[in-house]
């Protein structure tokens, strides 16, 4: 997303299309793909990429100009007119329009040369072989079209049915998205492939980009292409031509769609079969009564006994399900490092919301002491029907030396046997269950430590006199880190709300 209704626009990772004046560009295939695309356009055309409350608090550039890879428009040492011809830069490669991008950094760098402004002619020339790196990677389809097209492919069979939807902007492939629908049997008598199709249509562009053509892989008939095409205009703004292709470019599009939503479909396959099998392995090793679809773990964080914190994450399917990850603050154990009473509590917690879906498996990250802890708490709530087990992570063999110190097994403790169980490392049922203990862990680290960065902020700011519980949370709602309330001028503290001149003065 690129928000062009502010001064000094900036790029944005967004995850729904919005109505609010911005420009939407993808979708990509991944978080990460979308970040790799920001930081290359910021480092290319020297975009901002700070927040607006660090950016309207510089009095002078940060390390970022420093360095080579911002403008500074927050200090003017750009024109608000020149930025933003930066900003046309980064969106119309954004849009596909490659070549006029080199074209115009091209004509840039010689007339910076030519001006003798040599140091600036070399970063353009940078940018220009960094965007020629990113094209030669994108597959060209058509280097003479300008319009965005997706291009719809499927395969199932009873297992399920994979959708591809191949992305092409001005003739160059920028990603594919596979969606896997699974009880779907595209073969079978009773499946109108024009009826799921066009749901999945019209499911699928409700948050997406909408592009200038949609290309798919049966004819939907004129009446139901002609109201597709109606409601895609209504999404995104533009008049949309959704068609099945009867030339030869059109065809060979639709084969790469179907040929990868193939490929996609056989690997979405065999991962879900080796989950399977992983899942099975864990339920005959752990003695489990049913196939663990949903898997819950806990692990406590905290440092020296201060704001101790629970996360719980969870697996269906042998598969992380972020939406139904969950974080608590420890509320009866603080200022001492008791894992037990901190696990106590969480289980207690957790077993409290029945709105929740029953896990086939709860694991604690802890051995024996805490896996006793669980088997209470399960029993106290009556709730014994639900397997637990207790995983150890590996200890060292030998002693510390120079020498070579090799980890024995990860040990999962199961209720009434003295010995653990183990699982061979590098198997299915080995990674789903150490990836949820160390999903787990990862999960409580991260939100310990945003915890412990808040506390440290607000003592700070305890020290200041006057500066009552009110002003400190607007400083804190302003301004998202101590760098940023340092980097303020007087002036922009004291137009916080609660504050004044005196009090800005001294927070400084």
């Amino acid at each position: 997303r690129v928000s062009m209704s502010d001064k000094f626009p900036r790029l944005y990772l967004a995850r729904k299309v919005k109505k609010d004046g911005s420009l939407y560009f993808g979708p990509y295939t991944s978080g990460a793909a979308v970040w790799g695309t920001i930081r290359f356009l910021n480092s290319t055309f020297q975009i901002r990429d700070c927040k607006d409350a660090f950016f309207s608090s510089r009095k002078r550039p940060c390390m970022t100009h420093q360095i080579g890879r911002c403008t500074a428009p927050c200090t003017a040492y750009i024109s608000e007119e020149d930025y933003k011809e930066d900003i046309k830069g980064a969106v119309a490669f954004l849009r596909g329009r490659d070549k006029s991008v080199v074209r115009e950094l091209t004509k840039k760098m010689k007339t910076a040369a030519t001006e003798e402004r040599f140091e600036s002619a070399a970063k353009t020339r940078d940018a220009i072989e960094s965007l020629k790196k990113i094209l030669e990677r994108q597959a060209v389809v058509n280097d003479t079209s300008e319009i965005d097209q997706d291009v719809v492919g499927f395969h199932g069979t009873e297992s399920g049915t994979l959708v591809e939807t191949i992305h092409i902007r001005s003739g160059r492939v920028i990603g594919n998205r596979p969606h896997f629908i699974s009880l779907l049997d595209p073969n079978a008598p009773e499946e109108d492939v024009r009826e799921w199709l066009t749901s999945f249509i019209n499911q699928y562009y409700e948050d997406e980009f909408v592009p200038d053509e949609l290309l798919l892989p049966v004819d939907l008939g004129t009446d139901l292409m002609k109201l597709l095409e109606a409601v895609l205009k209504e999404r995104g703004g533009h008049s949309v031509r959704v068609r099945f292709p009867t030339d030869d470019a059109g065809h060979k599009l639709l084969e790469m769609a179907n040929s990868n939503a193939l490929s996609h479909y056989r690997d979405y396959v065999d991962k879900s079969e080796a989950k399977t099998r992983g899942l099975e392995e864990i339920q005959a090793k752990l003695h489990l009564p049913t196939l663990p679809l949903r898997i819950e773990c806990f692990d406590i964080s905290n440092f020296q006994g201060a704001e101790t914190v629970a996360s719980q994450v969870v697996f269906e399917d042998g598969a992380p399900n972020k939406d139904q990850y969950r974080r608590y603050k420890i509320r009866t154990v603080q200022g001492e490092n008791n894992d037990f009473e901190s696990m106590r509590e969480v289980l207690t917690r957790r077993l409290r919301h029945d709105e929740y879906d029953d896990p086939q498996l709860i694991v604690i990250d802890g051995g024996k002491g805490q896996l006793g802890i669980a088997m209470e708490v399960l029993k106290e709530a009556g709730r014994s029907d639900i397997p637990v087990v207790g995983l150890a992570k590996a200890r060292a063999k030998g002693k510390f030396s120079d020498q070579e110190i090799s980890a024995t097994e990860e040990r999962f403790y199961l209720p009434g046997r003295a010995n653990p169980v183990t699982f061979k490392p590098g198997t299915e049922a080995f990674q789903i269950l150490v990836g949820i203990r160390d999903e787990a862990h990862r999960f409580a680290i991260t939100y310990h430590r945003k915890l412990r960065e808040a506390t440290s902020l607000e003592s700070e700011l305890d020290f200041v006199v006057g500066l009552g519980e009110k002003r400190k949370r607007a400083l804190l709602t302003k301004y998202p880190s101590l760098d940023a309330i340092k980097a303020a001028s007087i002036d922009d503290l004291s137009k916080t709300p609660g504050m004044n001149r005196v009090l800005a003065e001294r927070v400084l």
